[in-house]
Protein backbone atom coordinates (compact mmCIF):
# COMPACT_ATOMS: atom_id res chain seq x y z
CA UNK A 1 0.00 0.00 0.00
CA UNK A 2 1.17 3.60 -1.06
CA UNK A 3 0.38 5.98 1.41
CA UNK A 4 0.80 10.03 0.86
CA UNK A 5 1.66 12.20 3.92
CA UNK A 6 0.90 15.55 4.06
CA UNK A 7 1.46 17.76 6.92
CA UNK A 8 1.53 22.07 8.17
CA UNK A 9 0.05 23.00 4.95
CA UNK A 10 -0.85 26.44 6.59
CA UNK A 11 -3.54 27.79 4.04
CA UNK A 12 -4.15 31.51 4.94
CA UNK A 13 -3.51 34.81 3.01
CA UNK A 14 -0.06 35.78 3.91
CA UNK A 15 1.19 32.03 2.57
CA UNK A 16 -1.28 30.94 0.16
CA UNK A 17 1.62 31.52 -3.03
CA UNK A 18 3.93 29.25 -1.45
CA UNK A 19 1.21 26.77 0.57
CA UNK A 20 -0.77 26.25 -2.99
CA UNK A 21 2.16 25.77 -5.37
CA UNK A 22 4.00 23.45 -3.04
CA UNK A 23 0.78 21.50 -2.10
CA UNK A 24 -0.27 21.28 -6.06
CA UNK A 25 2.61 19.93 -6.98
CA UNK A 26 2.56 17.30 -4.26
CA UNK A 27 -0.68 15.91 -4.79
CA UNK A 28 0.22 15.73 -8.37
CA UNK A 29 3.47 13.78 -7.97
CA UNK A 30 1.40 11.53 -5.24
CA UNK A 31 -1.31 11.21 -7.71
CA UNK A 32 1.69 9.81 -10.48
CA UNK A 33 3.21 7.57 -7.82
CA UNK A 34 0.15 5.46 -7.41
CA UNK A 35 -1.25 6.28 -3.75
CA UNK A 36 -4.07 4.56 -2.48
CA UNK A 37 -4.54 6.58 0.57
CA UNK A 38 -3.67 10.17 1.77
CA UNK A 39 -3.15 11.37 5.18
CA UNK A 40 -2.58 14.89 6.43
CA UNK A 41 -1.03 15.50 9.82
CA UNK A 42 -2.47 19.11 10.92
CA UNK A 43 -2.48 22.44 10.52
CA UNK A 44 -4.06 22.66 7.19
CA UNK A 45 -4.68 25.69 7.89
CA UNK A 46 -2.54 28.59 9.30
CA UNK A 47 -5.52 30.25 10.92
CA UNK A 48 -9.17 30.96 10.81
CA UNK A 49 -10.38 31.39 7.63
CA UNK A 50 -14.05 32.78 6.32
CA UNK A 51 -15.65 30.91 4.00
CA UNK A 52 -15.48 32.97 1.25
CA UNK A 53 -11.76 33.78 1.09
CA UNK A 54 -9.53 32.43 -1.63
CA UNK A 55 -7.39 30.40 1.04
CA UNK A 56 -10.19 28.36 1.67
CA UNK A 57 -11.21 27.76 -1.82
CA UNK A 58 -8.08 26.90 -2.65
CA UNK A 59 -7.99 24.26 0.21
CA UNK A 60 -10.82 22.70 -0.58
CA UNK A 61 -9.85 22.58 -4.48
CA UNK A 62 -6.69 20.53 -3.35
CA UNK A 63 -8.74 18.36 -1.30
CA UNK A 64 -11.28 17.66 -3.36
CA UNK A 65 -8.36 17.02 -6.14
CA UNK A 66 -6.69 14.03 -4.02
CA UNK A 67 -10.05 12.71 -3.12
CA UNK A 68 -11.43 11.96 -6.63
CA UNK A 69 -8.23 9.63 -6.35
CA UNK A 70 -8.48 8.07 -3.18
CA UNK A 71 -9.95 8.14 0.23
CA UNK A 72 -8.37 11.07 2.38
CA UNK A 73 -8.11 11.68 6.33
CA UNK A 74 -7.43 14.67 7.60
CA UNK A 75 -6.27 15.39 11.13
CA UNK A 76 -7.04 18.03 13.83
CA UNK A 77 -3.79 20.20 14.13
CA UNK A 78 -2.88 23.26 16.82
CA UNK A 79 -6.15 24.95 17.84
CA UNK A 80 -4.76 27.93 17.22
CA UNK A 81 -3.88 26.83 13.31
CA UNK A 82 -7.34 24.90 12.68
CA UNK A 83 -9.78 25.81 14.97
CA UNK A 84 -12.21 22.92 16.21
CA UNK A 85 -14.83 22.59 13.88
CA UNK A 86 -13.47 23.89 10.69
CA UNK A 87 -12.07 21.09 9.10
CA UNK A 88 -15.91 19.41 8.95
CA UNK A 89 -16.52 21.73 6.20
CA UNK A 90 -14.15 19.53 4.05
CA UNK A 91 -16.11 16.62 4.94
CA UNK A 92 -18.57 18.06 2.49
CA UNK A 93 -16.79 17.96 -0.60
CA UNK A 94 -17.86 16.15 -3.40
CA UNK A 95 -15.54 13.97 -4.53
CA UNK A 96 -15.43 9.90 -5.79
CA UNK A 97 -14.06 8.46 -2.48
CA UNK A 98 -14.86 9.70 1.10
CA UNK A 99 -12.94 12.30 3.29
CA UNK A 100 -12.69 11.63 7.32
CA UNK A 101 -11.99 14.04 9.83
CA UNK A 102 -10.11 12.81 13.02
CA UNK A 103 -10.48 15.33 15.83
CA UNK A 104 -10.99 12.88 18.23
CA UNK A 105 -9.15 10.19 19.93
CA UNK A 106 -9.23 6.68 17.94
CA UNK A 107 -8.96 4.26 15.90
CA UNK A 108 -10.11 4.38 11.78
CA UNK A 109 -9.85 1.54 9.02
CA UNK A 110 -10.49 1.34 5.79
CA UNK A 111 -12.91 -1.14 4.61
CA UNK A 112 -11.93 -2.92 0.98
CA UNK A 113 -15.07 -0.90 -0.22
CA UNK A 114 -12.83 2.10 0.38
CA UNK A 115 -15.19 3.71 3.17
CA UNK A 116 -13.63 4.84 6.35
CA UNK A 117 -15.11 3.25 9.47
CA UNK A 118 -14.76 2.84 13.44
CA UNK A 119 -13.67 -1.04 13.83
CA UNK A 120 -15.59 -0.20 17.31
CA UNK A 121 -18.52 0.31 15.95
CA UNK A 122 -18.36 -2.54 13.00
CA UNK A 123 -16.09 -5.15 14.30
CA UNK A 124 -17.63 -7.23 10.85
CA UNK A 125 -15.72 -4.55 8.61
CA UNK A 126 -13.00 -6.11 6.40
CA UNK A 127 -10.26 -3.47 6.69
CA UNK A 128 -6.92 -2.66 4.27
CA UNK A 129 -5.71 0.03 6.55
CA UNK A 130 -5.82 0.36 10.85
CA UNK A 131 -5.34 3.91 11.65
CA UNK A 132 -4.76 4.75 14.99
CA UNK A 133 -5.58 8.96 15.55
CA UNK A 134 -4.24 10.89 18.18
CA UNK A 135 -5.10 14.78 17.22
CA UNK A 136 -3.80 17.69 19.17
CA UNK A 137 -5.36 17.76 22.96
CA UNK A 138 -6.68 20.86 24.91
CA UNK A 139 -4.14 20.23 27.82
CA UNK A 140 -6.57 22.90 29.58
CA UNK A 141 -8.71 20.06 30.08
CA UNK A 142 -5.94 18.54 32.36
CA UNK A 143 -6.25 21.33 34.88
CA UNK A 144 -8.94 20.57 37.10
CA UNK A 145 -7.49 17.37 37.44
CA UNK A 146 -3.63 17.90 38.18
CA UNK A 147 -3.38 21.76 38.72
CA UNK A 148 -1.74 24.40 35.89
CA UNK A 149 1.51 23.49 37.00
CA UNK A 150 1.99 20.05 36.03
CA UNK A 151 -0.74 19.91 33.46
CA UNK A 152 1.76 19.83 30.55
CA UNK A 153 4.04 17.19 31.79
CA UNK A 154 1.18 14.85 32.57
CA UNK A 155 -0.39 15.64 29.50
CA UNK A 156 2.93 13.48 28.09
CA UNK A 157 2.06 10.96 30.39
CA UNK A 158 -1.64 10.82 29.21
CA UNK A 159 -0.63 10.51 25.65
CA UNK A 160 1.96 7.72 26.31
CA UNK A 161 -0.50 5.51 28.55
CA UNK A 162 -3.16 5.76 25.28
CA UNK A 163 -0.91 5.19 22.77
CA UNK A 164 0.11 1.94 24.49
CA UNK A 165 -3.63 1.06 24.75
CA UNK A 166 -4.07 0.76 21.23
CA UNK A 167 -0.96 -2.16 20.95
CA UNK A 168 -3.16 -4.83 21.78
CA UNK A 169 -5.37 -3.96 18.42
CA UNK A 170 -2.53 -3.18 16.09
CA UNK A 171 -1.12 -6.39 17.19
CA UNK A 172 -4.15 -8.23 16.00
CA UNK A 173 -4.46 -6.14 12.88
CA UNK A 174 -0.44 -6.71 11.86
CA UNK A 175 -0.92 -10.49 12.81
CA UNK A 176 -4.00 -10.11 10.59
CA UNK A 177 -2.57 -8.82 7.88
CA UNK A 178 -3.59 -5.66 7.64
CA UNK A 179 -0.83 -2.68 8.02
CA UNK A 180 -1.21 -0.25 10.98
CA UNK A 181 -0.44 3.48 11.18
CA UNK A 182 -0.40 6.35 13.83
CA UNK A 183 -1.11 9.79 13.15
CA UNK A 184 -0.66 12.62 15.66
CA UNK A 185 0.33 16.22 16.04
CA UNK A 186 2.76 17.46 18.44
CA UNK A 187 6.62 17.45 19.30
CA UNK A 188 8.76 14.61 20.07
CA UNK A 189 10.95 15.41 22.73
CA UNK A 190 14.62 15.78 21.29
CA UNK A 191 13.58 16.59 18.05
CA UNK A 192 14.58 19.35 15.81
CA UNK A 193 12.57 22.26 14.97
CA UNK A 194 12.93 23.78 11.38
CA UNK A 195 16.03 25.87 12.13
CA UNK A 196 18.01 23.03 13.46
CA UNK A 197 16.71 23.73 17.43
CA UNK A 198 16.42 20.56 19.69
CA UNK A 199 13.04 20.80 21.20
CA UNK A 200 14.88 19.93 24.71
CA UNK A 201 11.97 20.10 27.66
CA UNK A 202 9.12 18.13 29.83
CA UNK A 203 6.70 19.72 28.24
CA UNK A 204 6.60 18.10 25.17
CA UNK A 205 3.54 16.04 23.92
CA UNK A 206 5.51 12.77 23.17
CA UNK A 207 8.25 10.92 23.62
CA UNK A 208 10.01 8.65 21.18
CA UNK A 209 9.37 5.26 23.40
CA UNK A 210 5.53 6.60 24.00
CA UNK A 211 5.04 6.78 19.92
CA UNK A 212 6.63 2.90 19.54
CA UNK A 213 4.66 1.53 22.28
CA UNK A 214 1.31 2.11 20.32
CA UNK A 215 3.17 -0.98 17.75
CA UNK A 216 1.85 0.57 14.80
CA UNK A 217 4.24 0.33 11.86
CA UNK A 218 4.44 3.63 10.29
CA UNK A 219 4.43 6.47 12.98
CA UNK A 220 3.06 10.04 10.48
CA UNK A 221 3.67 13.27 12.91
CA UNK A 222 2.64 16.72 12.05
CA UNK A 223 3.86 20.36 13.90
CA UNK A 224 7.29 20.56 13.09
CA UNK A 225 8.26 21.84 9.60
CA UNK A 226 11.43 20.02 9.62
CA UNK A 227 11.62 16.31 7.95
CA UNK A 228 12.84 13.60 10.31
CA UNK A 229 13.07 10.21 10.37
CA UNK A 230 13.41 7.61 13.47
CA UNK A 231 12.84 3.53 12.98
CA UNK A 232 13.72 0.54 15.21
CA UNK A 233 13.01 -3.43 14.82
CA UNK A 234 11.90 -4.58 17.77
CA UNK A 235 10.74 -7.98 18.39
CA UNK A 236 9.93 -8.49 15.30
CA UNK A 237 8.05 -5.05 14.43
CA UNK A 238 9.20 -2.63 12.01
CA UNK A 239 8.79 0.90 13.08
CA UNK A 240 9.12 4.66 11.64
CA UNK A 241 8.69 7.89 13.07
CA UNK A 242 8.37 10.91 10.95
CA UNK A 243 7.52 14.06 10.60
CA UNK A 244 6.42 15.21 6.78
CA UNK A 245 7.69 18.89 7.34
CA UNK A 246 6.07 21.40 5.65
CA UNK A 247 5.77 21.12 1.91
CA UNK A 248 6.54 25.05 1.55
CA UNK A 249 8.95 27.07 3.45
CA UNK A 250 7.03 29.91 5.46
CA UNK A 251 10.04 31.53 6.93
CA UNK A 252 13.36 32.68 7.16
CA UNK A 253 15.79 30.41 8.69
CA UNK A 254 14.31 26.59 8.05
CA UNK A 255 16.74 24.63 6.94
CA UNK A 256 16.79 21.21 4.71
CA UNK A 257 14.59 20.50 1.60
CA UNK A 258 11.03 20.82 1.70
CA UNK A 259 8.86 17.55 1.35
CA UNK A 260 5.65 15.27 1.80
CA UNK A 261 6.22 11.89 2.39
CA UNK A 262 5.61 9.10 0.07
CA UNK A 263 5.09 5.47 2.82
CA UNK A 264 5.16 1.75 1.06
CA UNK A 265 3.56 -0.08 4.17
CA UNK A 266 2.88 -3.67 4.04
CA UNK A 267 1.22 -5.30 7.54
CA UNK A 268 5.17 -6.55 8.54
CA UNK A 269 7.30 -3.71 6.29
CA UNK A 270 7.57 0.02 6.08
CA UNK A 271 9.61 2.59 3.90
CA UNK A 272 9.73 6.21 3.04
CA UNK A 273 10.42 8.01 0.26
CA UNK A 274 10.97 12.13 0.56
CA UNK A 275 9.46 13.63 -2.52
CA UNK A 276 11.31 17.28 -2.82
CA UNK A 277 8.55 20.16 -3.19
CA UNK A 278 9.56 23.45 -5.03
CA UNK A 279 9.71 25.39 -2.17
CA UNK A 280 10.95 29.20 -2.15
CA UNK A 281 14.50 29.59 -2.10
CA UNK A 282 15.05 31.68 0.82
CA UNK A 283 18.40 33.47 1.99
CA UNK A 284 20.49 34.67 5.25
CA UNK A 285 23.24 37.45 5.04
CA UNK A 286 24.56 37.99 8.19
CA UNK A 287 26.87 40.99 9.54
CA UNK A 288 28.17 41.59 13.01
CA UNK A 289 28.30 45.18 12.00
CA UNK A 290 27.46 47.71 9.71
CA UNK A 291 26.36 45.16 6.12
CA UNK A 292 29.18 45.32 3.80
CA UNK A 293 27.69 46.17 0.35
CA UNK A 294 30.46 44.68 -1.35
CA UNK A 295 29.75 41.57 -0.05
CA UNK A 296 26.35 41.63 -0.57
CA UNK A 297 27.16 42.88 -4.10
CA UNK A 298 29.00 39.70 -4.48
CA UNK A 299 26.38 36.91 -3.58
CA UNK A 300 23.49 38.97 -5.30
CA UNK A 301 23.42 37.12 -8.46
CA UNK A 302 22.88 34.14 -6.35
CA UNK A 303 19.69 35.84 -4.63
CA UNK A 304 17.56 36.71 -7.98
CA UNK A 305 13.93 35.71 -7.43
CA UNK A 306 15.29 34.51 -4.00
CA UNK A 307 13.58 35.61 -0.79
CA UNK A 308 16.49 37.90 1.10
CA UNK A 309 16.93 38.45 4.45
CA UNK A 310 20.10 41.16 5.32
CA UNK A 311 20.71 41.07 9.64
CA UNK A 312 23.13 43.12 11.32
CA UNK A 313 24.03 43.81 14.80
CA UNK A 314 25.60 47.83 15.37
CA UNK A 315 25.61 50.09 17.95
CA UNK A 316 23.18 52.80 18.84
CA UNK A 317 25.10 55.73 17.35
CA UNK A 318 25.62 53.42 13.90
CA UNK A 319 21.77 52.46 13.51
CA UNK A 320 21.18 55.28 10.89
CA UNK A 321 24.07 54.80 8.75
CA UNK A 322 23.02 51.05 7.42
CA UNK A 323 22.27 51.79 3.91
CA UNK A 324 18.88 50.42 3.29
CA UNK A 325 18.53 51.84 -0.02
CA UNK A 326 22.15 50.76 -1.23
CA UNK A 327 21.40 47.15 0.08
CA UNK A 328 17.86 46.78 -1.84
CA UNK A 329 19.57 48.43 -5.20
CA UNK A 330 22.07 45.44 -4.73
CA UNK A 331 19.20 43.05 -4.14
CA UNK A 332 16.78 44.38 -7.09
CA UNK A 333 16.20 41.31 -8.81
CA UNK A 334 15.31 39.57 -5.47
CA UNK A 335 11.36 38.75 -4.74
CA UNK A 336 11.97 39.95 -1.33
CA UNK A 337 14.76 42.06 0.71
CA UNK A 338 13.74 42.03 4.42
CA UNK A 339 16.46 43.99 7.02
CA UNK A 340 16.53 43.30 10.39
CA UNK A 341 19.03 46.13 12.46
CA UNK A 342 19.81 44.84 15.80
CA UNK A 343 20.88 47.88 17.89
CA UNK A 344 23.39 46.81 20.79
CA UNK A 345 22.78 48.53 24.07
CA UNK A 346 25.78 49.37 26.06
CA UNK A 347 25.50 48.11 29.88
CA UNK A 348 28.92 50.08 32.07
CA UNK A 349 30.14 49.77 35.51
CA UNK A 350 31.71 52.30 37.85
CA UNK A 351 35.43 51.38 38.46
CA UNK A 352 35.05 51.88 42.05
CA UNK A 353 38.03 53.57 44.08
CA UNK A 354 40.29 54.83 41.04
CA UNK A 355 39.63 58.65 41.64
CA UNK A 356 41.52 57.82 45.20
CA UNK A 357 44.62 56.04 43.43
CA UNK A 358 47.94 58.49 43.76
CA UNK A 359 49.18 58.66 39.70
CA UNK A 360 47.61 57.76 36.49
CA UNK A 361 50.09 54.98 36.32
CA UNK A 362 48.02 53.22 39.19
CA UNK A 363 44.64 54.37 37.85
CA UNK A 364 45.14 52.86 34.80
CA UNK A 365 46.26 49.66 35.65
CA UNK A 366 43.08 49.62 37.89
CA UNK A 367 41.10 50.68 34.71
CA UNK A 368 42.70 47.21 33.06
CA UNK A 369 41.94 44.97 35.84
CA UNK A 370 37.89 46.14 36.34
CA UNK A 371 37.40 46.43 32.44
CA UNK A 372 39.17 42.51 32.15
CA UNK A 373 41.62 44.46 29.72
CA UNK A 374 45.23 42.68 28.78
CA UNK A 375 48.12 45.21 29.92
CA UNK A 376 50.55 44.00 27.76
CA UNK A 377 51.81 46.89 25.73
CA UNK A 378 49.77 49.29 26.92
CA UNK A 379 51.31 50.90 29.91
CA UNK A 380 54.55 51.31 27.63
CA UNK A 381 52.49 53.01 25.07
CA UNK A 382 50.75 55.30 27.99
CA UNK A 383 54.36 56.09 29.09
CA UNK A 384 55.11 56.93 26.14
CA UNK A 385 52.27 59.36 25.33
CA UNK A 386 52.94 60.75 28.74
CA UNK A 387 56.24 61.60 28.21
CA UNK A 388 57.16 61.86 24.44
CA UNK A 389 56.68 64.51 22.16
CA UNK A 390 54.12 63.78 19.32
CA UNK A 391 57.07 63.62 16.44
CA UNK A 392 59.05 60.70 18.68
CA UNK A 393 55.92 58.94 19.41
CA UNK A 394 54.91 58.60 15.42
CA UNK A 395 58.24 57.69 14.80
CA UNK A 396 59.20 55.12 17.16
CA UNK A 397 55.42 53.46 16.51
CA UNK A 398 55.69 53.52 13.11
CA UNK A 399 59.17 51.60 12.77
CA UNK A 400 57.24 49.05 15.49
CA UNK A 401 55.69 45.59 13.55
CA UNK A 402 52.01 45.85 13.87
CA UNK A 403 51.01 43.28 16.57
CA UNK A 404 48.35 40.76 14.90
CA UNK A 405 45.70 42.01 16.80
CA UNK A 406 45.99 45.17 15.96
CA UNK A 407 42.50 45.53 14.18
CA UNK A 408 41.04 49.39 14.39
CA UNK A 409 37.97 49.92 16.28
CA UNK A 410 36.55 53.04 15.60
CA UNK A 411 33.67 53.14 17.44
CA UNK A 412 35.13 52.29 20.60
CA UNK A 413 37.91 55.15 20.13
CA UNK A 414 36.15 57.79 21.76
CA UNK A 415 34.90 56.08 24.05
CA UNK A 416 38.88 55.51 25.06
CA UNK A 417 39.65 58.52 24.73
CA UNK A 418 37.18 59.70 27.30
CA UNK A 419 37.72 57.32 29.73
CA UNK A 420 42.00 58.22 29.38
CA UNK A 421 40.98 61.66 30.37
CA UNK A 422 39.18 60.68 33.15
CA UNK A 423 41.69 58.57 34.42
CA UNK A 424 44.22 61.31 33.73
CA UNK A 425 42.38 62.99 36.11
CA UNK A 426 41.03 61.29 38.76
CA UNK A 427 37.65 60.71 38.12
CA UNK A 428 35.55 58.01 38.17
CA UNK A 429 34.96 56.23 34.88
CA UNK A 430 32.59 54.47 33.44
CA UNK A 431 33.81 51.26 31.96
CA UNK A 432 31.69 49.28 28.70
CA UNK A 433 31.76 45.94 29.68
CA UNK A 434 32.63 45.06 25.76
CA UNK A 435 36.17 47.46 25.93
CA UNK A 436 38.17 44.53 27.64
CA UNK A 437 39.19 43.64 23.92
CA UNK A 438 38.36 46.94 22.33
CA UNK A 439 40.47 49.01 24.17
CA UNK A 440 43.54 47.13 23.42
CA UNK A 441 42.85 47.15 19.75
CA UNK A 442 42.57 50.57 19.83
CA UNK A 443 45.14 51.59 21.51
CA UNK A 444 47.42 49.03 19.50
CA UNK A 445 46.31 51.38 16.66
CA UNK A 446 47.11 54.88 17.76
CA UNK A 447 49.95 55.10 15.09
CA UNK A 448 47.43 55.41 13.00
CA UNK A 449 46.63 58.76 14.19
CA UNK A 450 48.33 62.13 12.66
CA UNK A 451 50.95 63.65 14.81
CA UNK A 452 48.10 66.36 15.53
CA UNK A 453 46.10 64.34 17.19
CA UNK A 454 48.35 62.85 19.04
CA UNK A 455 49.23 66.09 20.19
CA UNK A 456 45.95 66.46 21.69
CA UNK A 457 45.49 63.54 23.22
CA UNK A 458 48.89 64.20 24.87
CA UNK A 459 47.94 67.26 26.32
CA UNK A 460 44.58 66.20 27.48
CA UNK A 461 46.15 63.09 29.47
CA UNK A 462 48.87 65.86 30.71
Amino acid sequence: MKIGHFSDLHYCPAYLAEADRCFSFAIQDAIAHGIDVAILSGDATHHRLEVHSPALRLLAQRIQQLANHCPVLILQGTFSHDPPGMLHMLQMIGARHPIAIADRIGLVGLTTEGQWVEPACDASAALTLAVTCVPTVNKADLVPLVGAEDASAEMGNQLAAIMASFAPANDAYRDAGVPTVLVSHGTVQGSLNESGVPMAGLDHEFTIGALYSAHASAVMLGHIHKHQVWERNFAGIEQKIAYAGSPGRFHYGEIGDKVYLLWHLEANTVDIEPIVTPSRAMIDLEFPGAPDLDEIASVAAQCANAYVRVRCSVDAEHAPNVDRAGIRQILAAAAEVKIEVEVLSIQRQRCEGISRLPDLHSRFLRWCEISGTATEGLVERLDLLNTGEPEEIVARLLTQPEPPSAVASSDLSDRVRKDAIDVASGNDVEVPEEAAQASLSATATMHHQSPAALGDLLADLI
